[in-house]
């Protein structure tokens, strides 16, 4: 199989393969922790530290692990990577910490970033399995942000409440009211608001996909079969 350049690896990871929105993986804290954009981006950015250091490590053991303790092995590099993320969410985002609750601790069985390790970084050099890695992360927390600032506009009425929790008192005044006296919304809140926006976002990306197919459909041109007749005139000696 062709290796990918790194430009195909980015666009898999941002779109065309996107973990979240293609592969439907690692949903359960997709749907449960998005009712707010820094619940959101807090837990992206903790995938993201934790799949691009699996990614990263797998791949510079990956000719030196038998296939017997393969799997054990990703998992106990992925724990050592969650264990610091939260460690380092405990001494700089306690609230935030608190907030996102078991979340954080269950980034260990994302199946998003066991399945990368084993796709795609023990079978590829560092530089692929890094770029790999962050795109990756980044679609997911794209889609984590885009989920979570639709909950909470359609919940609340405001978006980025309580950025604080994650950027510092300096971020207590982002917050934007886009409705005033707004009644909150508890289905966009709880849950099944979670899979009816998920649901929503997953058909914008088939229109767009659908649409950029029938674009490229468009500009081939026709191809012409069957035989032709040719005219000669003048005389062939």
């Amino acid at each position: 199989m062709a290796t990918k350049s790194l430009s195909e690896i980015s666009l898999d990871g941002l779109w065309k393969n996107n973990p979240a929105l293609v592969q439907l993986l690692g949903l359960c804290p997709l749907l449960a922790v998005t009712g707010s954009v820094v619940n959101a981006l807090g837990l992206g950015l903790a995938t993201m530290m934790v799949l691009v250091g699996s990614n990263l490590s797998v791949s510079l053991i990956r000719n030196h692990v038998s296939d017997a303790v393969r799997l054990p092995a990703f998992v106990m590099i992925i724990a050592s990577f969650v264990t610091v993320a939260e460690l380092v969410m405990q001494a700089f985002t306690y609230e935030l910490y608190e907030v996102l609750g078991i979340f954080i601790p269950l980034i260990v069985t994302n199946c998003a970033i066991l399945g990368r390790a084993d796709a795609f970084a023990c079978k590829n050099p560092v530089l692929p399995s890094v770029v790999d890695g962050v795109m990756m992360a980044i679609g997911f927390t794209v889609v984590l942000v885009a989920l979570g600032a639709m909950r909470e506009i359609l919940g609340q009425g405001v978006i980025f409440g309580n950025m604080d929790l994650l950027f510092g008192p300096a971020a207590a005044d982002w917050k934007i009211t886009l409705f005033s006296n707004y009644p909150d919304f508890l289905f966009a809140i709880l849950p099944p608001g979670a899979f009816v926006c998920m649901g929503l976002l997953i058909a914008v990306k088939n229109l767009i996909d659908a649409d950029i197919k029938k674009r490229a459909d468009a500009r081939k041109a026709p191809v012409e079969t069957g035989s032709k007749r040719v005219r000669v005139t003048g005389k062939i000696s």
